[in-house]
């Protein structure tokens, strides 16, 4: 298995790609402005979205499907980091959030 690291949303690297793998109703409802969002089981189809040079560092709700998206990138060359607590840790950090659509953002 591929070793990834996991960092926690207090001390992201700066210069990394904020990579959202949650399904689009949660991307919808409140997502960090400047993540891409590939929801898990479309990243194999779309890592041409994706600079293998950058560092990612991707999230999820509270962690596991953005760990097994990191183990799965970095398997495939790619320097991924699995961020600790999600969304759900980036929402109790007070990081920013915006939703589609004008609403309120929240995290599901």
């Amino acid at each position: 298995m591929a070793e990834f690291e996991t960092v926690r949303v207090d001390s992201l690297p700066e210069g990394g790609r904020l990579l959202d793998v949650r399904e689009d109703y949660e991307w919808d409802a409140g997502h960090a402005e400047c993540a891409l969002h590939i929801p898990l089981g479309e990243l194999p189809d779309r890592l041409e979205e994706l600079d293998p040079d950058e560092d990612l560092l991707v999230i999820c709700r509270t962690g596991g499907r953005s760990a097994r998206a990191a183990q799965w990138l970095v398997a495939h060359g790619y320097s991924a980091f699995n961020v600790a607590g999600g969304m759900d840790a980036w929402l109790t950090a007070g990081r920013p959030l915006v939703a589609e659509g004008g609403q309120t953002p929240t995290v599901l």
